[in-house]
């Protein structure tokens, strides 16, 4: 990323259809610098850009992605692990692989940045001549916006499908009227995991960009951390990434800290950019019965109502998420592979994955939280 200006990278970035914050190039420079993503930890980034003719590169900018060539499928949320068991158990090499992708956060948006369909195409055309050349196995560009799919399709690549669970507000005046939304049992469920946490005597603070101080990133930290400690792994991201967050991107954050007994215990950050929110990361210092879901779901759907946000995206699976009222939806990647044989039989494989996906989706909407008619 350092080939490239912040100006042009996000100016190009801002023009697209589902611009996120996690593509800025802020964010992507703060993977890999603070050493959270980069070669040692197995994300190599490699970055292509289309330049217009006789233009500069600070205004000339056609088209740009960032490619990370990976030597395992770790921190994707897309999973290929049968397919990199296929190729070794044929004596064939599945790593190196190169993914389009922002490095663990599954968070649909625009990949493949270009200023024309044209562009894009070529964006493409040039991704599979590095493949070939640099003889990558494959490249995958994961959770991609609808027209960046619609042009791998056009380009012949393969498509793939999961399932997230996104929060979407129907102009909502507040938290009551947003359960009135909800059948009686999805309410009283909502209502009853809330009095819980309140009657632990848990109650909530919530900073949003420049009000979130080092301490409070600290305190974050701390939560962050022991959260992956307890699930048997060290956190994806180091604390000087989140202080890089801070010091280019405090904008984009907000924080909700709980409290109890006069001491933080835990809290939640979240993403912002436009009118859209986007779940991310969560840790506690000591359990109550349900405050995951009133940290991660409760209190920022509350505040998405206040500050009229139009949409909360609750991440990767969690089918729990639906009794909170998160519905789903779905998230796509695409995927090319070199050998002929193996694309073939991956093929074949995503056609039947596919089915059982269209047909989960069809399972998940007759269950719906929301009030029937």
């Amino acid at each position: 990323m350092r080939n490239i200006t912040a100006s042009a990278w996000d100016s190009l970035l801002a023009s697209q259809s589902e611009p996120t914050p996690f593509m800025r190039h802020a964010y992507l420079c703060a993977m890999e610098e603070s050493a959270s993503a980069c070669p040692e930890t197995g994300w190599t980034p490699q970055v292509i850009c289309l330049y217009r003719p006789n233009a500069s590169p600070e205004t000339g900018l056609a088209a740009a992605a960032v490619l990370y060539v990976k030597p395992h499928s770790y921190g994707e949320y897309v999973f290929d692990w049968a397919w990199a068991d296929a190729y070794h158990r044929h004596g064939l090499d599945y790593y190196p692989k190169a993914v389009g992708a922002v490095p663990f956060t599954p968070v649909p948006g625009s990949r493949l940045l270009a200023d024309s369909k044209e562009s894009k195409a070529t964006l493409i055309q040039a991704m599979v001549q590095m493949a070939q050349d640099a003889k990558w196995s494959s490249v995958h560009v994961l959770f991609l916006s609808g027209d960046d799919l619609q042009a791998t399709e056009e380009a012949g690549w393969l498509e793939r499908h999961t399932v997230q669970f996104h929060w979407h507000n129907a102009q909502y005046e507040d938290f009551d009227h947003f359960l009135a939304s909800l059948n009686q049992e999805k309410r009283k469920k909502i209502r009853q995991e809330r009095r819980k946490v309140l009657e632990a005597g848990v109650t909530f603070k919530t900073l949003r960009g420049q009000e979130i101080q080092t301490q409070d990133w600290d305190f974050f930290y701390k939560c962050y951390a022991q959260t992956y400690f307890e699930h048997g792994n060290a956190p994806y991201l180091s604390r000087d990434f989140f202080q890089r967050m801070q010091d280019t991107m405090p904008e984009n954050w907000v924080l909700f800290i709980a409290d109890k007994d006069g001491q933080r215990m835990a809290c939640s950050l979240i993403a912002i950019q436009g009118d859209v929110a986007y779940g991310r990361y969560w840790g506690a210092l000591e359990r109550v019965d349900c405050l995951h879901f009133e940290a991660c779901y409760y209190q920022p759907i509350a505040w998405c109502i206040a500050n009229g946000f139009v949409r909360f995206e609750g991440g990767a699976q969690g089918e729990h998420k639906m009794a909170r009222a998160l519905l789903p939806v779905k998230a796509s990647s695409a995927h090319w592979l070199a050998h002929p044989s193996f694309a073939d039989a991956v093929e074949r494989y995503l056609e039947k994955e596919g089915r059982g996906v269209a047909a989960y989706l069809e399972n998940l909407e007759a269950r719906s939280p929301l009030k029937k008619g």
